[in-house]
């Protein structure tokens, strides 16, 4: 694969990952379609030809479909401990290529190679807590009112989980979704973004060689590939009781309405306008931190980025002048360089997205404090990698009310108590994840309380992006509602049935209601 860079160990993670010069993007596990069209996979780092991946044609798609539904019907009769072994044995080919993995994840999207080591990481991680999950499917059990009978509810798998990711996790949402599934039972149909195919058709590669080794049903992993028309397939489908989407907000509200009028369940984790309260008892230190690690991680790519910083008056130009000069020491370049502490973004058209979003800040009033721009030159010559920027601004401004992915934070200054803060905070119809900086207990509290922040994330005193797996991810308002990962997000992808059995010779009615013939 000439056209690769040899650079930083590419060619042998790509050849220990299975991929070829050109690529099947259909997969129902051992089988592999390659009916549609190319699509070309170039690098943002330099710009570079990665490979080629097939799209899914409808008739690849009915195989698909057709094989997960009789898949299905088998792989739910398996007890859920021996899926959760099935998903160990993934999980251990995960931590033996999580180095490749992880050099294919930052090559291909663009993020630091730390940052993709961290992303299997949170593969392996899923992947653990689902093994546990496995032996723990709990239902309940309650008294009823009648004598001489049971009641008790319990969880059954749903079916077909259809599973739409986005470029900027390429691989750790995936498997926030499918480790859970397929302990309790579901097969699942993943598109991933058609940005970063490769990555999708690795982390099948591993799925297909794991299940067909242990004796799994055709089926239960599979992979489409393309664009928005291939998603389409699934979230029309009455097939696919769940489509569970990650993305942007104007997405999420078309995959709604599509699956709502089916009458399918949906999962959906969209956009976020996340914020950092700074009050006037914060650490500094910390905050500044938090700050920058959250709005340029990623480079400004993830849905948790921080883009709001909302500081008290009386610590406004101390914490500006100290995240400013922090901006002055990030490396910019490889993401595969180690000593870099970010690289491009996703594309040309990002680009474009982030010198919008500084151009209207100014437009409407705001304050450039450090300066963006796109770096050219040695090292540069994808187009895609940007400076950091901040810019004072007003909460009401239409660019700071929408979410730009990318690394533009906008400062803005609060008077008076906390509450002032959290409106300011809440004012975006955004709902995602949240943080405050404060060592002042009634304030932390505030922020935790009923009146506080609106987000399904709240932090104190570390910053909005990154989450642990224990606890269920998502947020509120337009950012969908869904909860992933931890907790009992496992219920989502299962049905809810309760029972009532009566072991007594008679048949009394409930509420005490007399039927007699």
């Amino acid at each position: 694969m000439s056209t690769v860079a040899t650079s930083f160990g590419i060619e042998e993670a790509l050849k220990e990952l299975g991929l070829n010069e050109t690529n099947n993007g259909t997969s129902t596990g051992a089988n592999w379609f390659s009916g549609g069209e190319e699509i070309a996979s170039y690098s943002p780092v330099d710009g570079k030809l990665i490979g080629k991946v097939s799209a899914t044609t409808k008739e690849d798609y009915e195989k698909v479909i057709s094989t997960a539904t009789e898949g299905f019907k088998e792989w739910r009769t398996l007890p859920a401990p021996q899926r959760g072994e099935i998903v160990r044995k993934f999980n251990d080919e995960l931590r033996r290529l999580k180095e490749p993995l992880g050099k294919l994840v930052s090559y291909e999207m663009g993020k630091s190679y730390q940052e993709g080591l961290g992303e299997v990481q949170e593969m392996i991680d899923i992947c653990d807590f689902a093994v546990g999950l496995s032996r723990q499917l709990h239902g309940l059990t309650m008294h009823s009112e009648r004598p001489g009978h049971r009641m008790y509810e319990q969880y059954h798998p749903l079916g077909v989980v259809g599973i739409i990711s986005a470029f900027n996790f390429p691989v750790a949402v995936w498997s926030w979704n499918t480790a859970l599934a397929w302990v309790c039972g579901d097969a699942c149909i993943w598109k991933g973004s058609e940005k970063t195919p490769l990555t999708s058709v690795a982390c099948q590669n591993i799925a297909a060689r794991v299940f067909s080794e242990n004796g799994v049903p055709e089926g239960i992993s599979c992979l489409i590939t393309g664009d928005y028309t291939v998603g389409e397939m699934m979230t029309k489908d009455e097939r696919v009781p769940l489509i569970s989407a990650t993305g942007s907000t104007r997405m999420g509200k078309i995959v709604a309405k599509e699956v709502a009028g089916r009458l399918g369940k949906t999962l959906l984790e969209l956009g976020g306008n996340n914020a950092i309260i700074v009050t006037p008892d914060a650490n500094i230190k910390n905050t500044v931190i938090g700050a920058v690690f959250g709005a340029v991680g990623t480079c400004g790519q993830r849905c948790t980025s921080t883009r709001r910083l909302i500081v008290h008056e009386d610590v406004y130009d101390k914490v500006k002048n100290a995240v400013v000069d922090a901006y002055k020491q990030i490396k910019i370049g490889n993401p595969l360089d180690e000593n870099n502490h970010i690289g491009p973004l996703i594309d040309t058209d990002a680009v474009k997205n982030y010198q919008h979003a500084l151009d209207k800040v100014v437009e409407e009033g705001g304050n450039i404090l450090v300066e963006g721009g796109v770096l050219e030159g040695e090292g540069y010559e994808s187009g895609c990698y940007v400076k950091p920027a901040i810019a004072e601004a007003e909460n009401h401004f239409e660019i700071v009310q929408h979410e730009t992915f990318a690394p533009v934070l906008y400062i803005m200054k609060y008077k008076g108590d906390v509450s002032n803060a959290l409106e300011l905070q809440n004012g975006v119809r955004q709902g995602l994840s949240s943080a405050i900086m404060t060592n002042n207990l009634r304030e932390a509290e505030r922020f935790l309380s009923v009146e506080g922040s609106d987000c399904g994330i709240a932090n104190v005193n570390i910053g909005t992006s990154g989450a642990e797996i224990g606890g269920a991810f998502g947020g509120e308002k337009e950012t969908g509602g869904g909860r992933e990962s931890g907790s009992d997000a496992w219920k989502v992808y299962m049905r809810r049935q309760t029972n009532t059995i009566n072991y007594t010779t008679e048949l009394p009615l409930a509420q005490g209601i007399k039927f007699d013939l």
